[in-house]
């Protein structure tokens, strides 16, 4: 369903029984609200599942850019008010993950538990130089751009060799992406500086991270795992960025037992 909040028109969808317990989540950059089907299709007959796609990706318009994660978490807070949400579990993913600590500074009350994977509060070392470059081979030759070099990053060696329906569907989120939505959130993440800022984080949180991303590595989940508090942090073995597609059975499994926990 098309909404829209904060002047820009939003793909949503709201799934599972109305008096359940919500879960919002938020995907990855070049990615959609279908990067989610396997974990909806886990939880949506015992929670009322929330998705939605970021500006600029899958069927949400996108606008010109910088995005902020405020401008990011504050879209979260006007879609949960669009479907009249007071409080929500909140599970993202890489950049999904970054608004999900935002969102947590920001709206406390409303956040149940929290999820984070694959994600960062703050640019690893030498990553700075990285997202001006792609923003630039974006803007010059489109999205196609990051076709090739995102699924080699997001999934392990060998992992889509025989899940030929996976590989078509994440090369057509990548795909599905504009150049304003990919510009606009890359400048986001250039931009992250939550390190200091989430020790704030009251709401339990897991922190998931597979063994083999290079991209947010284990050292990113580790720094996020020891300034939240209290914190708990898995590491999927043979997974990659996109844990929750790659390895949907044990991902899922952990977010059924931290939700169940804060229940």
């Amino acid at each position: 369903m098309i909404i829209t909040v904060n002047g820009v028109d939003l793909d949503t969808r709201l799934e599972g029984p109305e008096n359940a317990p919500v879960v919002t989540l938020g995907h990855s950059l070049c990615c959609d609200l279908t990067a989610w089907d396997e974990l909806t299709n886990e939880l949506k007959h015992e929670y009322r599942v929330l998705r939605y796609s970021l500006r600029g990706h899958g069927q949400s318009a996108g606008v010109e850019g910088p995005y902020t994660f405020r401008m990011l978490a504050t879209d979260v807070a006007a879609i949960q008010d669009h479907y009249d949400i007071k409080t929500s579990h909140f599970v993202g993913l890489s950049i999904g993950g970054m608004i999900g600590q935002k969102f947590a500074l920001m709206y406390p009350e409303r956040v149940k538990s929290l999820v984070i994977s694959s994600s960062l509060c703050e640019l690893p070392e030498g990553a700075a130089a990285i997202w001006p470059e792609r923003i630039r081979e974006v803007q010059e030759n489109g999205i196609e751009a990051q076709v090739e070099s995102s699924m080699a990053r997001w999934f392990a060696e060998g992992a889509l060799n025989h899940r030929p329906d996976l590989d078509a569907r994440v090369r057509a989120m990548i795909k599905g992406t504009s150049v304003d939505g990919y510009v606009g959130c890359s400048q986001a993440i250039q931009a992250i500086d939550l390190v200091d800022l989430i020790p704030a984080i009251e709401a339990s949180t897991l922190v998931i991270v597979g063994r083999q991303d290079m991209g947010t590595p284990i050292a990113s989940s580790e720094l996020i795992h020891r300034q939240i508090e209290d914190s708990k942090m898995v590491i999927l073995e043979n997974a990659s960025h996109q844990a929750a597609m790659e390895k949907p059975d044990e991902f899922n499994a952990f977010v059924r037992v931290h939700l169940a926990e804060n229940a």
